[in-house]
């Protein structure tokens, strides 16, 4: 480490103490709550995930309601976050709120299916043009179901994944590149499994290594995002989803794409905006509103081979065999009620222009910040999506964020944007946008990054 650099993060970790002090006064019963829930919660909150907001401990919340959120000490931000894309519909939305009351009051889950579970198989076959589709309690359970369907039509046990990926509690998807070597990210435990037998990774973009990893016809499914979102945003590049989805079919391989994420390019996702064809597609998070919930559908072909291993219920007897996926609450009646809901009121052409536009507001805003303090950052927007990132250029792969990426800053802006009323997702400097996010929130962003921006240049840590 040289001497400036010291310098450098010393100065920084200075700016973020001054923030978290900041921050702590400001939220004391915050504070007095996360020091109770230690005593009770194995990471001090119901998820593990809370403790990693960059204030030194999470806020509490009193309430959210469209794009706004009011912590219980009464200050109020204008969120980004979004839960992390769980309330892309936007916080308490009427129509959510509605088909969930009037559900609770006729059921909330009953393992049998109601009139509304028809409409919404039939609108997601509209809208992702897959024609068979599953429900789970999660993105992940999706992303689970999925890669085991794929072995089971294809007889092969490796999963193929792209370095920095995230897919959730996808073991197969635990791995990474890091300084040329294959390991596991974020330091996640190897849980027993032999990621050798079950993983393939590589570099995204990376037509080659793609087509070398591909030639044993080893593996069973490739697992992507259509441009990736959860280590920062990396852009695809042109022609490699194609690219990607001819060497799938050349070889044999199940491509499933998961838009948990990138949902928030369109009513359809990626997938529909840019004409993808997957075998399976995977969805989750925003797409009952916050409740949880996830979706895969599958194409008639995959559908077909699935059924020669595992055929519809023999009418001479209780059941076919299990499919080793789903859980109780899978496609509970709550839970279709309000997806319903989502996707015949809220996720809808309209609205998404609305989202598209601000998200394009902000970034071209950010663009011009940037621009004007001569910052060596950029600002990558894709959809309802945005993201500010400290490097000049955007990233071709997971090897560019590691090389680029600035954890330090990225913790003096999550602390910095809490202290003047913006929360962001935590993990990364990603904005998304709701129906509900108007265009004044999006200037008052614009405001409070010129703060950031002129704090970061005049104490020379940029």
């Amino acid at each position: 480490m040289t001497t400036a650099f010291a310098q450098k993060s010393a100065k920084i970790d200075e700016l973020v103490d001054i923030e978290q002090a900041r921050f702590a006064a400001a939220r004391p019963k915050s504070r007095s709550f996360w020091a109770e829930g230690r005593k009770n919660y194995l990471y001090g909150g119901p998820s593990h995930w809370m403790r990693r907001w960059a204030g030194g401990f999470p806020i509490y919340v009193d309430h959210a309601r469209g794009a706004e959120l009011t912590d219980i000490d009464g200050n109020t931000y204008t969120d980004f976050c979004l839960g992390d894309t769980g309330g892309m519909c936007g916080h308490a939305h009427e129509a959510i709120t509605e088909a969930a009351l009037t559900q609770l009051g006729r059921g909330t889950t009953t393992m049998l299916p109601t009139e509304d579970a028809n409409w919404v198989g039939q609108e997601l076959e509209r809208r992702f043009g897959l024609p068979f589709w599953t429900l789970t309690t999660s993105a992940t359970d999706a992303n689970r179901g999925a890669i085991r369907l794929s072995r089971m039509v294809t007889g092969r046990n490796k999963v193929l994944v792209f370095s920095g990926c995230y897919h959730g509690g996808v073991e197969e998807a635990h791995v990474e590149i890091r300084d040329g070597t294959i390991g596991l990210r974020n330091g996640i435990h190897p849980n027993g499994v032999d990621h050798s037998r079950v993983s393939k990774v590589v570099e995204f973009n990376d037509r080659d290594a793609m087509r070398a990893a591909l030639a044993d016809k080893d593996v069973a499914c490739v697992l992507m995002e259509p441009m990736m979102t959860n280590f920062g945003m990396i852009p695809v590049a042109a022609g490699f989803n194609e690219f990607v989805r001819e060497e799938t079919r050349r070889t044999g391989t199940v491509l499933i794409i998961d838009e948990t994420h990138t949902l928030s390019s369109g009513p359809g996702g990626f997938t529909a905006a840019h004409g993808l064809d997957p075998d399976v597609l995977v969805a989750g998070k925003a797409i009952a509103g916050g409740i949880p919930a996830g979706v895969f559908g599958v194409s008639e072909d995959i559908a077909r081979r699935v059924w020669d291993e595992v055929p519809y219920v023999n009418p001479r007897k209780r059941q076919s065999a299990h499919l080793g996926i789903g859980g109780t609450l899978a496609g509970n009646a709550l839970t279709v009620a309000t997806m319903k809901a989502v996707l015949s009121s809220i996720l809808i052409p309209e609205n998404y222009a609305l989202m598209i536009e601000n998200a394009e507001r902000l970034a071209v805003g950010a663009r011009a910040i940037i621009e004007r303090e001569g910052l060596p950052w950029h600002v990558s927007q894709v959809g309802a999506r945005a993201e500010i990132m400290f490097s000049p250029e955007p990233p071709r792969n997971g090897a560019d964020v590691i090389v680029t990426r600035r954890g330090d800053l990225e913790i003096l802006l999550h602390a910095f944007y809490m202290n003047e009323g913006i929360l962001v997702t935590p993990f990364h400097t990603m904005f998304l946008m709701c129906p509900a996010t108007r265009a004044d929130q999006v200037d008052h962003h614009a405001s409070v990054f010129g703060k950031f921006a002129r704090l970061v240049k005049e104490a020379g840590v940029d």
